[in-house]
């Protein structure tokens, strides 16, 4: 693994993200760190939050909106120097039309959480603007959390046209469950990154999920009742139930996922247990077709339809 001294992270300025930025500006080996935010002033007021905290003047903002290609492209454009890595970790439930196309054809829970960063991943590489690590912030959606009432997602065939209908919309329609539909958004991206990590083999591609973690910002545009329990009720009560861990436990994650070589290319870890805490193992010891290659690179090519 080539050694981390530049990062990139998407969704730095709250959150997950921002601390991530926090715990990796702790390490003395970290020199540049790029806060990839939407907003301009609430940048601004992260960077200067985090100088404060660290005591470190090496954060630098990147305009970029992960839901918007074009955006994209524009903020690639502008670094002038490659990043050793890079944490893709904006995303959520997709706004307050998650199941409304994007001018792209996918919806805007597929395009904050995967078409965004899939086009980050391709312009980086062509660019050759990164040279060590891609870490991708998985869910353990994606494989089922039956003690939090969300399913395993069901796949039919796992085909292109399959993995596609989930990019669209069109496997669940307008009215779709949004915890549904990002369990498999998020199945999909934990393929998507197995195929990149086959296909690049001189990066590292790593899925690793943050856990169930409160302090976030990912659930508040779930319809009213389930925003309720997920922020407020389950917020108070699943931590001490051993099923929600602090910002601080979940971006560490991160840290571990991008820092530690024993987090190997093209796998996916998550919770070991049927509760989203505690130690993190490869998804694929669960659930098999995750290690699929034809299921990742058909996920891939789906992905790519709309990049």
């Amino acid at each position: 693994m080539k050694p981390i001294q530049s990062v990139l992270i998407t969704g730095a300025n709250a959150g997950l993200g921002r601390e991530a930025a926090r715990q990796l500006a702790l390490h003395k080996g970290i020199e540049k760190i790029y806060l990839g935010c939407r907003n301009e002033t609430k940048a601004q007021a992260a960077k200067s939050a985090l100088e404060a905290e660290t005591g470190r003047d090496i954060f630098q903002i990147l305009l970029i909106d992960v839901s918007n290609p074009v955006s994209v492209r524009e903020a690639v454009a502008g670094l002038h120097a490659p990043v050793d890595a890079a944490i893709l970790n904006a995303g959520g439930t997709g706004g307050r039309a998650p199941n409304n196309l994007t001018a792209s054809g996918v919806t805007n829970i597929f395009a904050s959480n995967v078409l965004g960063h899939a086009v980050l991943v391709d312009e980086l590489l062509e660019r050759q603007l990164v040279t060590s690590t891609v870490l991708y912030a998985g869910s353990e959606a994606a494989r089922g959390i039956p003690k939090m009432g969300i399913a395993r997602p069901e796949l039919e065939t796992s085909s292109v046209e399959e993995f596609a209908s989930i990019a669209n919309g069109s496997k669940f329609g307008p009215d779709g469950d949004p915890l549904e539909i990002y369990a498999n958004v998020k199945l999909t991206a934990a393929l998507w990154m197995g195929s990149m990590a086959r296909q690049h083999p001189h990066i590292r591609f790593v899925t690793i999920s943050p856990g169930g973690t409160t302090g976030t910002n990912g659930m508040d545009d779930l319809p009213f009742l389930k925003r309720l329990f997920f922020k407020h009720v389950g917020g108070i009560l699943m931590p001490v139930l051993g099923m929600m861990h602090g910002v601080e436990t979940g971006a560490k994650r991160y840290v571990d996922g991008l820092l530690n070589p024993k987090f190997e290319s093209g796998r996916f870890y998550a919770s070991a247990g049927g509760s989203p805490t505690g130690p993190v193992i490869d998804q694929a010891t669960i659930v098999s077709d995750l290690a699929n290659p034809v299921f990742q690179d058909n996920a891939n090519r789906a992905v790519h339809q709309f990049a």
